[in-house]
């Protein structure tokens, strides 16, 4: 079983910036797709972004793109989200996912694609 802890959430005003962590015990951390979705009060969980096992592809939802970065270290077992140009529709809890997957380059968009959940970290944009 994997374990993934989400932190670096908070309260933030339009326009500021969040970094999301999410340290993971997987033994073999580079042999796993991640990715970050967010869930609106009320609403379904929403992809936000995927990065492939070695970091080298990454795909993001249009609505962040170019204000949201996702990026790996495998070294120390732990996927990032730096999120700029926050704007209150950001607001959601933000959990991390992972994959363990054969394909190297694999990015992945979907929800049932993932095998393992965070518990999620609050962020909220005041306007």
């Amino acid at each position: 079983h994997v374990r993934l802890v989400e932190s670096g959430g908070g309260l933030v005003q339009s326009g500021g910036s969040l970094r999301l962590t999410c340290a993971t015990s997987a033994p073999l951390f580079a042999m796993y797709a991640m990715g970050w979705f967010r869930q609106a009060p009320g609403k379904e969980r929403k992809f936000v972004a995927a990065i492939s096992r070695a970091g080298d592809n990454t795909d993001t939802t249009d609505s962040v793109k170019g204000r949201f970065i996702i990026s790996r270290d495998n070294a120390k077992k732990t996927l990032y989200m730096e999120m700029n140009s926050l704007k209150p529709e950001d607001t959601a809890v933000y959990y991390c996912a992972a994959s363990q997957t054969s394909w190297i380059s694999a990015v992945l968009t979907g929800e049932r694609e993932y095998d393992y959940w965070g518990q999620g970290t609050q962020v909220t944009v005041s306007s």
